[in-house]
């Protein structure tokens, strides 16, 4: 009902003729819109230099400068542990943490800084269609959150990447930017992070990562043959996504200890030992002679070879062999590859030496007269190349879901092309973070691989609770399924379905190995809410005779010991997957984490010796409820009790 929109069709004008032109930035109302860049504009029509704002290499968009303040804003908030929807809580050291992915990066900094071997994410692409998250943490109001449309009627903290805003990259640009930059902090030395991603954002996802991890540690861009059904009308089939592959220092990260599957049993990298002739003459290797000494082994049992000046190498004497060793001393010229390092094998009495690579390198006459340098290979060969092909696609990781009854409304990776990747790590024992868990591909491919090899790599999924609407035709199926196991219709209980039923197919497969039952298929579920304190801070003339009791309990009335427990360990930065028993002292509940790493009591009415009995145990660490004490003598004394009794226990209570 309205007349034409003349601007519009003037920047889709220009479009047309000067793409380059055409940029993203806010309107008048904040949003982001097309618009166009008036001194690219003038240059283009220029023929001279044109005066404009300083050039420089980035990249930028509107809303970076808030996204990397939405990256630092400090949050109010924990994680809450769920045993009932954990398995083997008590033993497992796997965690799946349910909620928005920002948060958890968060909640992590301080437990798993440069603790985490390996990171990989399946972001959602920037079809024009599926969801971003956007984040603002510039109003703490729920008011916001209702104008800005950020939040549906249950609370998620999402919005729709509709048609008329999918067209844009910023908004996608700003949801992975922070997550990217937290994500960097928890990567050990020599760590790395694998990006799932398709060519809508390929572009942009390595211009940021090359921001964020510095484009120095740029390993590589994987081509990924995703094969599936191509029978469509597109004018040309796309059959492939990427996967960027960064470190947080390439000179950290060594050679991955892998070989191409698709590599053809025949090839060399599977034999035991390389051999190569060290007689290689051009601009770069000139002439020189080297004196081959009596005893030089010789690759076959007996003869000659004749002096000659042709071919290469010259013989400038004959070289006579017997018992595969030279019988005589012999001078030869040529141009050479490794000639520092056939003296040093001279010089070793002919024995055995390591090349720089730490290869043991040992070097033969062959009977046309080249002298071959023979390298044994190590115990693991690396040979990783940057197509990745015969991993199968969408259609067989659904039919793996399909195979475990589980069930899941997205894009599954299969868990061979995840096991490759983590099979790129050394470290039997590496912690794997995924903070976009989609449907636990990475959790199952982790328990595989920890069966093949014995391994104990650790895991920490993030999958945010998206809620799944029945009357969605696309979400139809994935509601039934939650619906007929009694389960919330959430995208996380999607995930830990598929993983629970993962970790039993794992151990039935491979039932017949032995210490089979010693695998870790199990997982902590830990809920991202509000702080287990209570708000109390008011004005003076906001303070009323019934709030003054907030002042003695500053514990929520919804919280239970469980919860303060990982609170705590969040604020001392303990691992959140230690192992956790409880035991009763005197009449109260003690939980030690990881043996005597720390003592938690939050029982009401702690007294001196229950203190005492405590202190005993010489905790590292001992933590109290503010308010468990029987007395202000006992909150007082409880500090020299344990100075006395146990003088390294940090004390604390909350």
């Amino acid at each position: 009902m309205h007349s034409p929109d003349l601007t519009q069709a003037n920047i889709d004008r220009l479009a047309e003729l000067f793409p380059n032109c055409v940029v993203e930035s806010r309107d008048t109302k904040g949003m982001v819109a097309r618009s166009i860049d008036f001194d690219q504009l003038r240059q283009e029509l220029s023929g001279s230099i044109v005066e404009g704002p300083q050039e420089r290499y980035q990249l930028n968009w509107p809303g970076k400068r808030e996204a990397l303040l939405t990256a630092n804003a400090p949050i109010a908030k924990t994680l809450r542990p769920c045993r009932e929807e954990s398995v083997d809580f008590d033993n497992t050291e796997n965690l799946f943490i349910e909620g928005d992915n920002l948060d958890a990066l968060k909640l992590m900094q301080e437990t798993y800084l440069n603790k985490v071997k390996m990171i990989y994410i399946d972001p959602p692409y920037n079809t024009g269609k599926d969801f971003v998250y956007d984040d603002d943490f510039s109003e703490d109001s729920d008011g916001y959150f209702h104008r800005s449309q950020q939040r549906d009627v249950v609370g998620n903290r999402m919005v729709a990447n509709t048609e008329a805003n999918g067209r844009f990259h910023s908004d996608w640009l700003s949801m992975i930017y922070p997550r990217l930059k937290l994500a960097r902090n928890l990567l050990r030395e020599d760590g790395v992070i694998f990006v799932s991603i398709d060519d809508n954002e390929v572009e942009n996802l390595k211009k940021i990562c090359d921001e964020v991890f510095g484009e120095d540690n740029f390993l590589v861009q994987f081509c990924w043959r995703s094969d599936g059904n191509f029978d469509n009308q597109a004018k040309i089939k796309v059959c492939h996504e990427y996967v960027l592959l960064y470190a947080r220092s390439a000179e950290s990260f060594p050679a991955p200890p892998v070989v191409d599957p698709s590599t053809d049993q025949s090839s060399k990298l599977f034999k035991p030992e390389i051999r190569n002739t060290v007689v290689k003459n051009g601009p770069k290797n000139p002439v020189s002679g080297l004196t081959l000494p009596i005893g030089f082994p010789a690759a076959f049992e007996s003869g000659s070879i004749s002096a000659r000046t042709t071919p290469w190498p010259r013989y400038l004497g004959d070289a006579v062999v017997a018992n595969a060793r030279l019988t005589n001393t012999v001078v030869v010229e040529s141009g050479w590859s490794s000639k520092d390092l056939v003296q040093e094998f001279i010089a070793n009495g002919c024995q055995a030496i390591r090349d720089s690579k730490d290869q043991v390198t040992t070097f033969v006459l062959i009977q046309t007269g080249a002298i071959e340098a023979v390298k044994q290979r190590h115990d693991y060969q690396s040979h990783v190349i940057s197509t990745l092909s015969g991993f199968g696609g969408t259609q067989k990781a659904t039919a793996q879901l399909v195979e475990l009854g589980a069930n899941f409304d997205g894009y599954p990776k299969p868990t061979e092309l995840l096991r490759y990747f983590v099979q790129m790590n050394l470290g039997s024992d590496a912690l794997i973070l995924d903070f976009f868990a989609g449907s636990g591909s990475m959790a199952h491919a982790l328990m595989e691989q920890n069966a093949k090899d014995g391994g104990t790599r650790r895991f920490i999924l993030v999958q945010i609770p998206d809620s799944l609407d029945p009357a969605n035709e696309k979400q139809k199926a994935a509601a039934d399924y939650c619906d007929g196991l009694g389960l919330p219709r959430t995208t996380a209980e999607l995930t830990k379905e598929r993983i629970r039923r993962a970790g039993k197919k794992v151990l039935q497969d491979n039932a017949a190995k032995p210490d089979i039952e010693k695998l870790d298929v199990g997982f902590r579920v830990l809920k991202i809410d509000s702080s287990n304190m209570k708000e109390v801070f008011y004005t003076p003339d906001a303070v009323s005779q019934d709030l003054l009791s907030d002042q003695v309990n500053n514990i929520r009335e919804d919280r239970t010991a469980e919860d303060l427990l990982f609170q705590v360990l969040l604020d001392w930065g303990v691992d959140l997957a230690l192992p956790i028993a409880k035991e009763t002292i005197a009449g109260k509940a003690v939980y030690f984490v990881d043996g005597n790493a720390l003592a938690a009591c939050f029982d009401e009415g702690v007294s001196e010796d229950f203190v005492k009995l405590l202190a005993k145990r010489e905790p590292l660490r001992a933590v109290f409820r503010d308010a468990g004490f029987a007395t202000d003598s006992v909150k007082i004394n409880v500090e020299q009790i344990f100075k006395l009794m146990s003088p390294s226990t940090e004390v604390k209570a909350i």
